[in-house]
């Protein structure tokens, strides 16, 4: 009943959004002038607001047209090199540039699109061919693709790991992190062709016992019954994957919300404030953060109950006891990809040790293929966005590649 109540509102809702829209976009691109013309301007950037408080549930676009290599731009070029009902590996080919590292980003499935590590795409674009597990929204997945847990996330990794072939490398941000040392972990045992040459693990859950934050707290304050209970809702059947079971991307969102609300709250009327005196420079950056921050995904009930109970309940990986389709997952079996662990010395989802953890983990690999570093003064999306990742943690990344090819 949840995901109805709240598509019956946004059904109501509808009309007075595109009504704000029209309304909204009288607003010019000018700074205010005094005179009568200003008498509808606080209703136009009221209007603004409102459409812009939208939540939705479409994919932003990458925005990545271009980018510069060796000192000239190149155009980029969005391709589909495999697909699943789930999610398709899309390529940033860049036409007439060869020869580079070929690069797996994953991303996260928790809530909101993979276009939230852009600049991670972006960043990594110049020095390497880079592709991105773009998952799709599961509530428009029919139900005959059949079930989605985390078996079904570690085999989709591996798969496109596989699709980039030998010589390969893999990023993986956040809640990821467990899944792609999984899938190197069983590639690796059984000594695959496209076992990546190195593995980046930033910022993700590897070991929750470390340092507890807030959100592991929560995770573990009730039984997994009671998730199961309050959190997992139905689509609706008007949705291309009506009847599936999931963890709503509306309710994510909620949840992250609350932890900073007050910060939210003056960022809208910060928003309204530009867009009435004109500062539309400014009103633009607020503006491209929440069309991205207020688009959801849902998470397919499986993978999220999956995830919660033996990511951050059972620790099964730190605890040698995550199996993939019943086969016993073993990270020591790890020995000739480059292990690299990067975190954020003022992360509050994933502290300072979680992800470290994978190194000892991975038992087998010698000294000269692990790089472990904490990044100062970042807290969990500094690790993959921003200044930061761009000039310090990056570099890194990038040599390690370079040595491991």
């Amino acid at each position: 009943m949840m995901y109805h109540a709240y598509q019956a509102q946004s059904d109501l809702l509808r009309p007075l959004r595109h009504l704000a829209k029209v309304h909204g976009a009288m607003l010019g691109s000018e700074p205010p002038r005094a005179g009568l013309a200003n008498i509808a301007r606080p209703s136009m950037a009221a209007s603004k607001v409102f459409e812009l408080s939208e939540v939705t549930h479409r994919r932003p676009p990458w925005r990545i047209g271009s980018v510069m290599v060796e000192g000239e731009e190149q155009p980029v070029v969005e391709e589909v090199a495999a697909r699943t009902p789930f999610a398709e590996l899309l390529r940033f080919h860049k036409p007439g540039v060869t020869g580079q590292p070929r690069l797996l980003v994953v991303a996260p499935m928790s809530g909101h699109f993979a276009t939230l590590l852009r600049d991670t795409v972006r960043t990594a674009l110049p020095d390497h061919d880079v592709h991105v597990t773009d998952w799709l929204n599961v509530r428009d997945v029919p139900l005959a693709a059949g079930r989605f847990g985390l078996d079904e996330y570690i085999e989709h990794v591996m798969q496109f790991i596989a699709a980039l072939g030998p010589g390969g490398h893999v990023l993986a941000v956040c809640q990821p992190t467990v899944a792609a040392l999984a899938a190197v972990a069983l590639m690796s045992e059984d000594r695959h062709e496209a076992t990546p040459a190195s593995l980046t693990l930033m910022a993700g859950p590897i070991d929750c016992r470390i340092s507890p934050t807030a959100v592991n707290r929560l995770a573990m304050s009730r039984p997994i019954e009671w998730f199961e209970q309050n959190l997992i809702s139905t689509v609706p059947w008007q949705h291309a994957g009506g009847g599936r079971r999931v963890y709503p991307g509306f309710v994510q969102l909620s949840a992250f919300i609350s932890m900073n609300r007050e910060r939210h709250e003056n960022a809208f009327r910060d928003y309204y404030r530009q867009l009435l005196e004109g500062d539309f420079d400014r009103a633009d950056v607020t503006r491209v953060f929440y069309e991205e921050y207020l688009a959801v995904a849902d998470l397919s009930a499986e993978f999220y109950l999956e995830t919660v109970s033996q990511v951050f309940q059972q620790f099964a990986l730190p605890q040698g006891q995550l199996t993939f389709r019943g086969r016993k997952v073993d990270p020591a079996a790890i020995r000739r990809t480059a292990l690299v662990t990067i975190e954020g010395e003022r992360d509050d989802i994933c502290a300072i040790g979680q992800t470290l953890a994978a190194q000892d983990l991975a038992s087998s690999l010698r000294p000269y293929l692990r790089t472990h570093y904490v990044q100062p003064n970042v807290g969990h999306y500094g690790v993959f966005s921003g200044k930061r990742w761009q000039n310090q943690i990056y570099p890194i990344v990038r040599d390690v590649i370079g040595i491991s090819g």
